[in-house]
């Protein structure tokens, strides 16, 4: 009888990672917000947010985290916009730059609420800061869900650039809870998961990303998307959108 290639494909694919992906994924956010797993402890998982104080995250352009437009209450860090006279605070970016990992975050939005969360952040003293977004976004009532290419600006999306497979049932109503997840895999492929479900892979140093930069919003900013590594960051863009559980697992080569 010839022997079959399966287990040498499957060792191929450990190999690659794709295992490591799997695994990743196995033991979800514990019943209680802001805390880890004992799977997640035992696997290198990190709290980004300890739900109680803003350890770990800053303003982009200052070493302190803001002093007003963010509120840190009853274990979630939300997007808290002042009255149109009032500067707002701004994005919140980690303290550490990240390679390769995998990024788990819950987020609750308002109606009409717009926001996101950026990974390969780098701060531009001209723009900002800049990088790959996770569209957070009420699709039913925000104008720029109709916007953009082929729905590249809706939740779960990288804004702008592809959109996410999605229906519209996989989003909770607003005022519940969902889950994002955002991989990058050691390789550089890329992968969005919104409430358990994937919605869009990329590799983002293929010509075919490059490509699509250079037809996006992004097309003038150098180094947009591929620099090696980058901070996190949390949008503010004026709505009011809440984010607790956040962690991290950074992904060895």
């Amino acid at each position: 009888m010839k022997k079959t290639k399966a287990p040498l494909i499957l060792l191929i694919a450990v190999i690659s990672g794709n295992i490591a992906l799997a695994q990743n994924r196995v033991g979800d956010t514990s019943a209680v917000p802001n805390t880890l797993t004992k799977y997640e402890k035992k696997y290198g998982w990190k709290l980004l947010f300890d739900g109680k104080t803003s350890t770990g995250w800053r303003s982009p352009m200052k070493e302190t985290f803001p002093e007003k437009g963010w509120k840190i209450e009853n274990g979630t860090m939300t997007v808290d916009p002042q009255k149109k006279d009032v500067p707002s605070g701004g994005d919140i970016i980690t303290e550490k730059q990240y390679k390769a990992f995998d990024l788990k975050f819950e987020f609750k939005t308002t109606p009409v609420a717009n926001s996101g969360v950026k990974y390969f952040v780098y701060v531009d003293e001209k723009n900002g800061p800049l990088g790959l977004e996770y569209q957070v976004l009420d699709d039913k009532l925000h104008p720029d869900a109709k916007l953009g290419r082929n729905g590249d600006r809706k939740e779960g999306s990288l804004y702008d650039l592809i959109p996410a497979k999605k229906d519209s049932t996989l989003d909770k109503p607003i005022g519940e809870w969902n889950t994002g997840e955002i991989v990058v895999l050691p390789n550089n492929h890329v992968v969005h998961y919104l409430n358990g479900v994937k919605v869009l892979e990329y590799d983002r140093l293929s010509p075919e990303f490059k490509a699509l930069i250079a037809i996006s919003k992004y097309n003038h900013y150098q180094n947009f998307g591929i620099l090696p590594q980058g901070y996190i960051l949390l949008q503010d863009h004026g709505c009011v959108v809440s984010f607790r559980s956040i962690r991290i697992k950074e992904l060895a080569p």
